[in-house]
């Protein structure tokens, strides 16, 4: 166990407080659990720099550090669905949680070929994570039933600019599959 690890780690552990804290029926619980995703978010970034940094990277981190991201990233975007019940808040979390599961079995068919590499995480899908942990902690911090201002406008402009973001990323990493998809089977 090193310190990467541990923050991923203390990341999954903050799934359940986000829940529990969103429900919970006292004055400011939905800005707390904001907080609760940011400081996750943080973790997130925090946790890949010291990795490399402290040259501390590990299988376990490699394997756990995307788990604990899509799953915290889930969890907040089914509960933003409850909350704003909108179509337009329910589309993009369709399409960011869709995203997610098909990149994540992209890599998973790539790794078994040995070409892993081939969809590694790009410069788009960094983007794509900042605009949507930006957009996810504001829209947690907003009751839509009493803050339909330009605020809640404005976070739902980000989470689409990160749906898109997430879709072209995702077109980035199926791209560089399919290459590898062609070169594979012209060799038999």
């Amino acid at each position: 166990m090193n310190i990467p690890n541990a923050l991923t780690l203390l990341r999954i552990c903050l799934i359940p407080v986000l829940v529990v804290v969103f429900y919970l029926p006292f004055a400011n619980h939905l800005v707390v659990a904001a907080g609760v995703f940011a400081a996750a978010a943080v973790t997130d970034w925090f946790d890949g720099y010291l990795a490399r940094r402290l040259g501390q990277t590990t299988a376990f981190g490699a394997f756990l550090d995307p788990v604990a991201d899509k799953l915290m990233v889930a969890v907040a975007l089914v509960l933003l669905v409850e909350r704003h019940d909108t179509q337009l808040l329910t589309l993009a979390a369709c399409v960011i949680i869709g995203r997610e599961i098909v990149v994540s079995a992209l890599r998973e068919w790539m790794a078994e070929l040995g070409e892993r590499t081939s969809v590694a995480v790009s410069y788009v899908g960094k983007v794509k994570t900042a605009f949507q942990m930006v957009a996810i902690t504001a829209l947690l911090a907003i009751n839509p039933d009493l803050d339909a201002g330009w605020l809640l406008a404005l976070s739902y402009v980000v989470l689409y600019v990160a749906a898109v973001l997430t879709l072209w990323s995702m077109f980035i990493y199926l791209q560089a599959a399919w290459a590898v998809m062609k070169e594979r089977d012209n060799s038999f």
